[in-house]
Parts: C-alpha cells; structure tokens; sequence
C-alpha cells in the first residue's frame, strides 16, 4: 500500500527532528562562494551548522550564487528507490522561483523509460522554504498511518494553497541583487527603514509577490503576527514554521508571541539556504495553514486539475 520513498529538494528547509522522523530523502542544492561550490544540506551534518557558515559568509559580502539541482542529480538520488522496487513522490519548490521542478521532471521522464512498472511523481509545492517542506513532511506522516501514493498526492494537491507564507526581509540590497527590486528603491528604502512584506500568492506556479511595506524592524514583524491572526484556520492544525536568516533570538521571541495566539506547536529553523541568498540575513518567514491564497477563478482552475488527476488516477 505505502511502498514509496518521499524526497524534497533542500529548499523544502525540514529541520534535523523533521528529517529523521519522516524519513524525508533530502536532494541538495548547491552554492558557490567566492568560486568555490558547497552544498546547501549535507546528510548527517546538523543543518545549523551548514547555515551559520552561510549567512556569516553572506553578511560579510561574499559573492554567492545558488545553483538547481540539475536532472542528472535527480537520477542519482531516484535511483536506488527504483532499483528496490519502490515508487518515489518528489515534492518540489515552486517552479516560478527554481527551474528545479523542469529538472525533476525531465529526470522522471527518463526514469519512468528505465523503470515502466514504477510511478514516479513531480509534485510542485507551490511554495518554499518550510512552506514545501512542511507538506513534504505531512505527506510522510499520512504515509507513516497506511496513505497510498495516490492519496498522499490527493491531500497535497488540495490543502498546498492552504499553507500560508509571510516574510519580511531585512535589507533591500539581497532583492536588489537578485533583480527583484531597483537600485533606486533599494537605496530609497535603506533610507526611509523600509522593510517590504512578502507573501506567497496563488497563482500558477506561485510566486512571492510585495504586498505591503513597514517602517522599521518592530512593525515588520508585528505584521507576521497580524497576517497569523487575519488568515490563519486551525481546521487541518495549528502548527507555526518559522525560518529565520541568523536571527535566532527574535525567531524564538516570535514563536512565543504566536503559541499566545493559539499555535499548538512552533518549529524554528535557519532559513534555506538556495532561496536566502537573495533574501538575506535578518529574513523571518513564517508558515501556517490557513486561508485559501487563491482567488475564486484560481479555486474554479485547480479544482478541474484535481478532477483531472482523480480520473486518471481510477483503474
């Protein structure tokens, strides 16, 4: 019924305890600094480790680059799953911020070729950092109480626009060298004390969009803590990620402010390292189930995707 392996990219951002409870396969990305390429996740090695040597490194104006996991690296890591006769599920970042998820489809492509009698599925997260990965680890625990491969993928598809990101960034230059702001605004930012809101959208693939701008650290935060109290449902749980840039203290003061709201459980964790590059230190994200993000045509558009996916799925 469950013979299926469960992967993630490293941007999926699961914790050590998350990771050895799930049984999660994590497949890293790469960075390199200063010419020379480090992985994002070693196995074995406690991720915190891995991420304060990067943020420290970025802080001090490293030139650093993120790298995809490329098809080949997908091969390798599917693999051995196969060879034993087992199906794979591979939960993703969202396409619209890695090329990752084309990567992994093209290695299940190849894959599927070798492998006729196997299903391997490609499952866009719609999302990133603990937002991926928190779902990536639901799926593990509806595998670990008898959930099929099938019905992994159901739940996943129906509740991933359920899961909600906030982040707010500490310093403009990081979205700036990226492209994702001017140099003007960046400057004009510093200046005023601007901290940019960033969430997750609906769309598809979904993006991070700019939906509001705070003056100063303090307002920025109290704005997570406002989007928790609008948006958040306590129907499926009531569990809080958050992922932080190298700013443990104020992290852990958050997660406080969030059990005060009725957070049954706060998970802490460095920020991911392929998606913090062009954040930044000082970043805080958090992630919670609640709202839909999407808009009423978005709902309509993935519900005909999920009758699609039911039919094809039927004997």
């Amino acid at each position: 019924m469950n013979n299926f392996d469960i992967f993630a990219d490293s941007a999926a951002n699961l914790t050590d305890g998350m990771v050895a409870e799930s049984g999660v396969k994590i497949i890293p990305f790469h960075y390199i600094v200063n010419g020379e390429e480090k992985l994002c996740y070693h196995e074995g090695r406690p991720f915190g480790e891995v991420a304060k040597e990067f943020y420290t490194e970025l802080a001090s104006g490293a030139d650093i680059k993120t790298s995809l996991v490329c098809e080949q690296q997908f091969i390798e890591a599917l693999t051995p799953s196969l060879e034993e006769g087992k199906d794979v599920l591979l939960v993703t970042i969202t396409e619209a911020l890695s090329g990752t998820f084309s990567q992994a489809t093209k290695a299940a492509e190849t894959l599927s070729g070798k492998y006729p009698d196997r299903k391997i599925i490609v499952f866009d997260s719609a999302n990133a950092s603990l937002g991926e990965g928190y779902l990536a680890y639901k799926a593990a625990k509806l595998r670990a109480d008898g959930a099929s491969l099938d019905e992994c993928v159901r739940w996943l598809e129906e509740n991933k626009y359920l899961m909600n990101a906030y982040v707010t960034v500490n310093d403009l230059k990081y979205l700036r060298k990226g492209g994702r702001v001017s140099t003007v605004a960046a400057v004009a930012g510093a200046i005023l004390n601007i901290k940019p809101m960033l969430k997750a959208d609906g769309a598809s693939p979904a993006m991070l969009t700019v939906y509001a701008k705070e003056r100063g650290r303090r307002k920025s935060i109290d704005a997570l803590l406002r989007a928790y109290t609008e948006f958040a449902s306590h129907e499926i749980e009531s569990t809080v990620c958050i992922t932080h840039g190298d700013c443990e203290e104020e992290a852990k003061a958050l997660a406080e402010e969030f059990k005060k709201l009725g957070a049954s459980d706060v998970f802490i964790e460095y920020y991911d390292l392929c998606t913090g590059a062009h954040v930044g230190p000082g970043t805080i994200a958090v992630f919670f189930f609640g709202k839909d993000r999407r808009t009423p045509q978005e709902v309509a558009a993935h519900k005909k995707r999920l009758l699609f996916l039911r039919k094809k799925q039927t004997p």
